[in-house]
């Protein structure tokens, strides 16, 4: 696999599980009185915008859009529901949202480092704008622990 394709697959698979789980979160929290609700809305916004231009990418560079398992939206989902029943409070959820951000925030800073040599600079532009998106949304959420 050529580095610009696996770093596009990332940003594509991991926005797209942004995505599910952010739509299962928001499912969840419905009834609920979370004033966290508008900073999830809105970082859902971002990772659409990105699955959509890491979308437009592949596409452009004629690479089969691999989604992500059902099993795996499965698991995510699941996961989710069950912690917003154990405790829906705001810092829970932003601890639960920071945990996942900085998994994905490790794994990008590696695919950068590792690829900043050959990748496209497209891509790279992508990559980098995509981790540093991530890294906004952890610090907007560290307001809530």
């Amino acid at each position: 696999m050529n580095v610009n394709q696996e770093l596009l697959e990332y940003i594509y698979q991991s926005s797209e599980m942004g995505v599910v789980s952010l739509t299962n979160l928001l499912k969840d929290l419905n009834d609920k009185e979370n004033k966290l609700k508008p900073v999830i809305s809105d970082e859902l916004s971002f990772y659409e915008k990105y699955q959509k231009k890491s979308k437009k990418l592949l596409q452009e560079e004629k690479i089969e859009i691999k989604e992500n398992s059902m099993m795996t939206k499965m698991m995510s989902k699941m996961g989710i529901s069950k912690e917003v029943k154990s405790d829906n409070s705001d810092a829970s959820v932003a601890h639960m949202l920071i945990e996942g951000l900085t998994m994905g925030v490790v794994d990008m800073e590696s695919k950068i480092k590792n690829y900043e040599k050959d990748a496209d600079k497209k891509i790279l532009k992508l990559a980098s704008d995509y981790l540093k998106f991530q890294q906004e949304e952890i610090e907007k959420l560290k307001k809530y622990l």
